[in-house]
């Protein structure tokens, strides 16, 4: 699956929970004038991008990631590493969203839950095959998690009006 076309109509109308379908939107451009054909990628809710990310991000915020034991892999990796750090600020493009949707997309939602690819996390709490009785008992897990992970958790339960 190689044309962004296919990889959104999978993930907005065959992974998206039917409650988030009309509100969720998933975004993706190159800027097939920039040399290195570079983009970003976003998560929309109800049009406004509540996650955002842009290749320029990587380079311009680099020195804002942390000095810690993940520094050296964050810098010797092709993709970001996607923890909470690089949501944050950003620090992902078009091409980390396809590396995220395509190991999403080839993994159990079992792992794809338990991955440390906040992206990943992110498609699995969106999708249909998380019911509401499995979102329930995720509820105090959720606590542990990262901020992001929580935004889109409640995103979720809300949709589902679990409370």
């Amino acid at each position: 699956m190689k044309k962004w076309s296919a990889i959104r109509h999978k993930l907005e109308k065959e992974y998206l929970a039917k409650s988030l379908c009309g509100h969720i939107q998933y975004f993706v451009t190159t800027y097939s004038y920039s040399p290195d054909h570079v983009g970003r990628a976003a998560i929309c809710l109800n049009g406004k991008e509540i996650l955002k990310g842009s290749y320029y991000n990587q380079w311009s915020k680099a020195e804002f990631y942390p000095h810690d034991e993940k520094y050296e892999s964050r810098m010797e990796k092709v993709y970001p590493f996607m923890d909470e750090v690089a949501m944050n600020l950003g620090l992902f493009d078009q091409q980390s969203f396809y590396e995220a949707f395509y190991e999403f997309n080839n993994q159990s939602i079992e792992e794809s839950l338990a991955s440390e690819n906040l992206l990943i996390k992110i498609f699995a709490l969106l999708d249909r095959r998380v019911g509401k009785r499995r979102l329930i008992k995720m509820k105090s897990e959720m606590l542990k998690e990262s901020k992001v992970i929580q935004l889109f958790y409640h995103i979720r339960i809300e949709a589902e009006n679990i409370s």
